[in-house]
Protein backbone atom coordinates (compact mmCIF):
# COMPACT_ATOMS: atom_id res chain seq x y z
CA UNK A 1 0.00 0.00 0.00
CA UNK A 2 1.12 3.49 -1.22
CA UNK A 3 1.22 5.78 2.16
CA UNK A 4 -0.02 8.64 1.78
CA UNK A 5 0.79 12.44 2.95
CA UNK A 6 -2.24 12.16 5.23
CA UNK A 7 -0.71 8.66 6.63
CA UNK A 8 2.60 9.78 6.99
CA UNK A 9 1.24 12.77 9.37
CA UNK A 10 -0.65 10.17 11.35
CA UNK A 11 0.11 7.84 15.25
CA UNK A 12 -1.97 5.33 16.14
CA UNK A 13 -1.43 5.49 20.20
CA UNK A 14 -2.54 1.97 21.92
CA UNK A 15 -2.47 2.98 25.63
CA UNK A 16 -1.91 1.13 28.56
CA UNK A 17 -3.09 -2.05 27.04
CA UNK A 18 -0.96 -3.76 30.03
CA UNK A 19 -2.09 -7.01 31.78
CA UNK A 20 -3.23 -5.30 35.43
CA UNK A 21 -5.16 -2.72 33.38
CA UNK A 22 -6.20 -4.55 30.75
CA UNK A 23 -8.20 -7.27 33.86
CA UNK A 24 -10.38 -4.17 34.45
CA UNK A 25 -12.27 -4.93 31.67
CA UNK A 26 -14.62 -7.83 32.37
CA UNK A 27 -14.66 -9.57 28.54
CA UNK A 28 -11.09 -7.33 26.87
CA UNK A 29 -11.23 -10.31 24.13
CA UNK A 30 -13.29 -7.71 21.59
CA UNK A 31 -11.41 -4.51 22.34
CA UNK A 32 -7.56 -6.45 22.13
CA UNK A 33 -8.92 -7.59 18.82
CA UNK A 34 -10.02 -4.63 17.56
CA UNK A 35 -6.65 -2.54 19.03
CA UNK A 36 -4.75 -5.13 16.85
CA UNK A 37 -7.30 -4.54 13.48
CA UNK A 38 -6.15 -0.83 13.96
CA UNK A 39 -2.54 -1.89 14.59
CA UNK A 40 -2.52 -4.34 11.73
CA UNK A 41 -3.95 -1.09 9.28
CA UNK A 42 -1.67 1.17 10.72
CA UNK A 43 1.91 -0.82 9.94
CA UNK A 44 0.08 -1.57 6.10
CA UNK A 45 -0.41 1.85 5.41
CA UNK A 46 2.83 3.50 6.98
CA UNK A 47 1.07 5.22 9.99
CA UNK A 48 3.61 4.90 13.29
CA UNK A 49 2.51 2.98 15.89
CA UNK A 50 3.10 4.05 19.77
CA UNK A 51 2.28 1.73 22.64
CA UNK A 52 2.35 3.70 25.92
CA UNK A 53 2.86 2.31 29.38
CA UNK A 54 2.46 3.51 32.91
CA UNK A 55 5.92 2.44 34.67
CA UNK A 56 7.78 3.70 37.79
CA UNK A 57 11.29 3.31 38.92
CA UNK A 58 11.50 1.00 41.39
CA UNK A 59 10.61 2.31 44.97
CA UNK A 60 8.41 4.79 42.90
CA UNK A 61 10.18 7.69 43.50
CA UNK A 62 7.70 9.67 41.06
CA UNK A 63 4.89 9.25 43.21
CA UNK A 64 3.79 11.66 46.15
CA UNK A 65 2.92 9.80 49.43
CA UNK A 66 -0.33 12.14 49.22
CA UNK A 67 -1.01 11.68 45.60
CA UNK A 68 -4.91 10.95 45.44
CA UNK A 69 -4.72 8.38 42.85
CA UNK A 70 -1.24 6.60 42.54
CA UNK A 71 -0.55 6.86 46.75
CA UNK A 72 -1.68 2.65 46.42
CA UNK A 73 0.92 1.93 43.89
CA UNK A 74 3.74 3.61 46.26
CA UNK A 75 2.46 1.69 49.03
CA UNK A 76 2.24 -1.81 46.89
CA UNK A 77 6.32 -1.09 46.58
CA UNK A 78 6.11 -3.08 43.20
CA UNK A 79 3.26 -2.43 41.53
CA UNK A 80 3.98 -0.93 37.67
CA UNK A 81 7.46 -1.26 37.64
CA UNK A 82 9.75 -3.13 35.27
CA UNK A 83 10.19 -6.09 37.55
CA UNK A 84 6.29 -6.33 38.52
CA UNK A 85 4.61 -8.40 35.93
CA UNK A 86 1.05 -6.71 35.77
CA UNK A 87 3.26 -4.11 33.97
CA UNK A 88 3.44 -5.90 31.12
CA UNK A 89 1.43 -5.60 27.61
CA UNK A 90 -1.14 -8.05 27.56
CA UNK A 91 0.14 -11.20 25.87
CA UNK A 92 -2.56 -10.88 23.17
CA UNK A 93 -0.80 -7.31 21.87
CA UNK A 94 2.42 -8.25 19.59
CA UNK A 95 4.31 -5.19 19.49
CA UNK A 96 6.61 -4.66 16.78
CA UNK A 97 10.76 -4.10 16.64
CA UNK A 98 10.02 -0.60 14.72
CA UNK A 99 6.81 0.44 16.99
CA UNK A 100 7.78 3.19 19.33
CA UNK A 101 6.63 2.45 23.45
CA UNK A 102 6.50 5.52 25.62
CA UNK A 103 6.50 4.98 29.29
CA UNK A 104 4.26 7.93 30.97
CA UNK A 105 4.22 8.65 34.41
CA UNK A 106 0.33 9.84 35.29
CA UNK A 107 -3.00 8.96 33.20
CA UNK A 108 -2.30 11.25 30.00
CA UNK A 109 -0.05 9.74 27.54
CA UNK A 110 1.92 12.86 28.02
CA UNK A 111 2.43 13.37 31.58
CA UNK A 112 6.19 12.77 31.69
CA UNK A 113 6.98 11.02 29.05
CA UNK A 114 8.86 12.24 25.73
CA UNK A 115 5.59 11.69 23.20
CA UNK A 116 4.91 15.58 22.83
CA UNK A 117 8.92 15.44 21.34
CA UNK A 118 8.18 11.94 19.30
CA UNK A 119 5.42 13.34 17.71
CA UNK A 120 6.50 16.62 16.65
CA UNK A 121 10.01 15.14 15.34
CA UNK A 122 7.70 12.88 13.33
CA UNK A 123 5.78 15.47 12.22
CA UNK A 124 2.44 14.35 13.35
CA UNK A 125 -0.08 16.28 13.28
CA UNK A 126 -2.95 13.73 13.78
CA UNK A 127 -3.76 11.07 16.35
CA UNK A 128 -5.76 8.17 16.93
CA UNK A 129 -6.47 7.17 20.03
CA UNK A 130 -7.81 3.41 21.64
CA UNK A 131 -6.69 2.07 24.95
CA UNK A 132 -8.24 1.04 28.48
CA UNK A 133 -9.84 3.45 29.99
CA UNK A 134 -11.87 5.86 28.48
CA UNK A 135 -12.34 7.50 31.61
CA UNK A 136 -8.86 7.42 32.23
CA UNK A 137 -5.55 7.54 29.83
CA UNK A 138 -8.01 8.15 26.54
CA UNK A 139 -9.78 11.07 27.60
CA UNK A 140 -6.91 13.16 29.38
CA UNK A 141 -4.88 12.06 26.48
CA UNK A 142 -7.69 13.58 24.31
CA UNK A 143 -7.98 16.70 26.02
CA UNK A 144 -3.82 17.43 26.59
CA UNK A 145 -4.08 16.71 22.48
CA UNK A 146 -5.87 19.18 21.71
CA UNK A 147 -5.04 21.39 23.68
CA UNK A 148 -1.24 20.73 22.21
CA UNK A 149 -3.39 21.65 18.81
CA UNK A 150 -3.25 18.06 17.16
CA UNK A 151 -6.24 16.68 15.59
CA UNK A 152 -7.43 13.92 17.46
CA UNK A 153 -9.63 10.83 16.57
CA UNK A 154 -10.85 8.26 19.39
CA UNK A 155 -11.10 4.96 17.86
CA UNK A 156 -14.23 4.04 19.78
CA UNK A 157 -14.27 0.28 18.98
CA UNK A 158 -10.59 0.15 20.04
CA UNK A 159 -11.12 1.75 23.24
CA UNK A 160 -12.90 0.22 26.77
CA UNK A 161 -13.82 0.88 30.21
CA UNK A 162 -14.53 -0.92 32.86
CA UNK A 163 -18.08 0.36 33.12
CA UNK A 164 -19.54 0.21 29.29
CA UNK A 165 -21.99 3.06 29.89
CA UNK A 166 -19.68 5.33 31.02
CA UNK A 167 -17.76 4.53 28.29
CA UNK A 168 -20.92 5.12 25.60
CA UNK A 169 -22.00 8.37 27.28
CA UNK A 170 -17.83 9.96 26.72
CA UNK A 171 -17.76 8.58 23.37
CA UNK A 172 -21.32 10.01 22.58
CA UNK A 173 -21.47 12.98 24.89
CA UNK A 174 -18.31 14.43 25.93
CA UNK A 175 -15.01 13.24 23.53
CA UNK A 176 -16.73 15.06 20.64
CA UNK A 177 -16.07 18.17 22.01
CA UNK A 178 -12.25 17.59 22.02
CA UNK A 179 -12.26 15.38 19.10
CA UNK A 180 -14.01 12.88 16.55
CA UNK A 181 -14.79 9.83 17.19
CA UNK A 182 -14.98 6.81 14.42
CA UNK A 183 -14.97 3.12 14.36
CA UNK A 184 -11.94 1.38 13.05
CA UNK A 185 -13.46 0.98 9.36
CA UNK A 186 -14.00 4.85 9.09
CA UNK A 187 -11.01 5.52 10.26
CA UNK A 188 -8.95 3.52 7.70
CA UNK A 189 -11.61 5.69 5.10
CA UNK A 190 -10.29 8.18 6.53
CA UNK A 191 -6.72 8.32 6.28
CA UNK A 192 -6.49 6.91 2.87
CA UNK A 193 -8.29 9.85 1.62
Amino acid sequence: MKTNQKQQRTALLVMDIQKDITALISDPENVLRNINRAVDYAHKSGILVIYVKLEFREGHPEIDEKHPRFNALKESKVMFTEAYDGTSFHPKIKVQDNDLIVVKKRVSAFSGSDLDFILRSNKIDFLALSGISTTGVVLSTLREAADKDYHVTVLRDACADPHDDVHEFLVEKVIPFSGDTMSIDEWKIFTEN
